[in-house]
């Protein structure tokens, strides 16, 4: 049987049987493809694979110098996978049952210095209908920790000024309530009365709280791009990702005192394990204050 068939197959399950969610499956069609192209360019059919093939492919992302984090979802991809394979009778044996997960190197996260945000933040020009929609997104960023999927999927109604918190939706379809600062609300009541109707235009139906110029909701690569440019513009040391405002948020408040359960609360990590990386980033920086500033360092 051909692989591609296979993996056609396999898409359609996880998407109508198990109902996984649109990024996942995006995730899974890439990796198969992937293994796909590293397939045919052997000449394999589906029951020609061996686990010396998933090997070989497995060592070839590490050539191409992907995070052993990338690998390992490479890995889980293919069990999932050959294990539907197998449920379907299309291959004799599992050949990604006895592999290895890659040890993850836990790196730790990039984040912006305080006078870096407020150097970020003042980039927008907050007079055109533009500037003053990136100014109202970078301070919900940076003041409520988001994902960039959980901000570009914001609704009008998700938004609660008097309450001062989000609701959102994050991974695995779970809801949270995130609180809003101050400033990050009162831009955002700012961008609602003067610009968002401006930018919707004709498109009065949408109901999404950050708009593009067509009045359609933005696109998370959308975000990445705008993100990106201002990055640039007010000089950052590394170049500006979404998921570099929500490092931010989460090591500052920690370096403020803030209780590691609440990050992960506002964060929305299923496991506190993942939270606690951000410590490791506030012990950084106190051996570096240390450094700096003990007479006997």
């Amino acid at each position: 049987m051909e692989i591609s068939a296979m993996i056609s197959s396999f898409l359609t399950h996880v998407r109508v049987e198990k109902g996984l969610s649109v990024n996942t499956i995006s995730a899974y069609r890439r990796d198969l493809m992937k293994f796909n192209d590293f397939a045919q360019k052997r000449k394999l059919s589906l029951e020609a694979v061996s686990r010396d093939d998933l090997v070989d492919f497995l060592a070839g992302l590490y050539r191409q110098k992907l995070e052993s984090k990338s690998v390992a979802r490479h890995l889980v991809t293919l069990r999932n996978f050959f294990r539907f394979a197998q449920i379907q009778d299309a291959i004799p044996a599992d050949p990604s049952i006895n592999l290895e997960s890659p040890k993850i190197r836990r790196s730790l996260p990039g984040y912006l210095r305080l006078e870096e945000v407020d150097r970020l933040l003042l980039e927008p020009d907050a007079k055109t209908s533009l500037g003053l929609r990136d100014r109202a997104m970078l301070e919900v960023l940076y003041s409520t920790g988001l994902r960039v999927s959980e901000l570009t999927s914001l609704r009008v109604t998700d938004l609660d000024t008097k309450v001062g918190c989000v609701r959102c939706i994050g991974k695995g379809d779970k809801e949270r309530i995130v609180p809003v600062g101050k400033k990050a609300l009162a831009m955002v009541d700012k961008y609602l009365r003067d610009a968002r109707p401006q930018l919707l235009g004709k498109a009065l139906g949408t109901l999404a709280l950050f708009v593009n110029r067509r009045g359609r909701a933005l696109s998370r690569v959308g975000v990445w791009k705008i993100l990106s440019a201002y990055g640039r513009r007010a000089g950052l040391r590394q170049p500006l990702t979404p998921h570099m405002l929500r490092h931010s948020f989460a090591t500052h408040l920690l370096e403020r005192g803030a209780d590691l359960r609440s990050v992960q609360l506002m964060l929305g990590h299923a496991d506190i394990a993942t939270t606690q990386i951000y410590t490791h980033v506030v012990e950084e920086r106190l051996k570096q204050v240390y450094k700096a500033h003990h007479p006997r360092a």
